[in-house]
């Protein structure tokens, strides 16, 4: 039995840059961060007495005699993709609802991926992973997702990345001196918007609109740059919020699918209540909004939102890891 644990990640400046329409003709790049909320995934063999030769369970549970069969469509083609031939036992555990910005969708791919390789007894280099998971989800499920959940979600930690025309993908670890680091997570406020969107519908319609946006989704990539220099300066922390409330007014302007008028409310009454900026976590349309507020103001913003969840959360370092190994005396033999 496996158990691999893979984080979820916020990102903060360059997200539209890093889909292929793009960065394929023009650089791409992103500044974002993985946290301590992770999705879990326990993979074992399924040993050969079930009626069943498949079982999966996440928000369903599902019961097949062939991988063909399975509707998920990440474990389906995960598995087809490895050459899975032996029965297969997958539960999925998250510590974030789906579908809510947070890269769920990438972390399950990268954890799933690499629970199997560490099934067979071999360990993928954190590149391989982000790869193939990129590999599996944009071009085996063609989802309209981009390029730096699995890379975040494979490496962990506070990074640049960059994705250049010729495919090759830079990730760098922003050098923030730990006091300015733990400076900007306590500005950081993680609020549930109380309704999730699926990703690849809204950033459909971004994709679409692409070759109109070349100015905004250059001035978006210019924005990580503003935000490492800011991250790893000695100036005021707050520019770092005010960077991401204009980050924000562009990619509103991205598709009208982006953002709602519900959003729109919740973020002005952040503002009001004494937020710096923001932004709508992921491709938008729900899910998480980050917002960037002063310690001594998050009381006052924490009113203003009314109920809504207010999720704490670390900054993590270490990527897709595996938690718990356990030989598994059925791989490899095909029932």
């Amino acid at each position: 039995m496996i158990i691999s644990r893979t984080p979820f990640r916020i990102s903060f400046f360059g997200g539209g840059t890093d889909y292929p329409v793009w960065y394929r003709e023009n650089r791409g790049a992103v500044l974002a961060t993985t946290i301590d909320k992770y999705c879990y995934i326990t993979c074992r063999c399924l040993p050969p007495f079930f009626e069943h030769r498949h079982r999966v369970v996440y928000s369903q549970m599902e019961l097949t005699q062939t991988i063909d069969e399975i509707r998920h469509p990440a474990v389906r083609e995960t598995l087809k993709y490895m050459g899975i031939k032996e029965g297969m036992e997958i539960h999925h555990d998250g510590d974030l609802p789906a579908r809510t910005g947070v890269g769920s969708s990438s972390s399950f791919t990268v954890g799933l991926l690499h629970a199997i390789y560490a099934l067979e007894g071999r360990m993928p280099a954190k590149m391989q992973l982000a790869r193939e998971s990129i590999h599996i989800e944009q071009d085996i499920l063609k989802e309209n997702v981009g390029s730096q959940d699995q890379v975040l979600a494979a490496f962990g930690g506070l990074n640049r990345v960059d994705f250049h025309p010729d495919g090759n993908i830079e990730i760098r670890p922003v050098p923030v001196r730990p006091a300015r680091l733990e400076l900007l997570q306590k500005h950081l406020m993680l609020v549930f918007s109380g309704f999730s969107r699926t990703a690849s519908e809204v950033a459909g319609e971004q994709i679409k609109n692409t070759p109109a946006k070349k100015q905004e989704l250059t001035e978006m990539c210019r924005m990580v740059d503003e935000g490492v220099d800011i991250l790893t300066g000695e100036g005021d922390i707050n520019d770092f919020g005010r960077l991401l409330d204009r980050g924000w007014q562009l990619k509103r302007r991205l598709s009208d699918k982006i953002s709602n008028p519900y959003t729109d409310y919740l973020y002005e009454a952040a503002l009001k209540a004494g937020a710096a900026g923001g932004k709508l976590l992921g491709a938008g349309g729900g899910g998480f909004v980050l917002l960037f507020v002063r310690p001594d103001l998050q009381a006052k913003v924490k009113e203003a939102l009314g109920n809504l969840l207010i999720v704490p959360f670390r900054f993590e370092n270490s990527g897709s890891q595996i938690i718990f190994y356990e030989a598994d005396m059925f791989f490899g033999k095909s029932a």
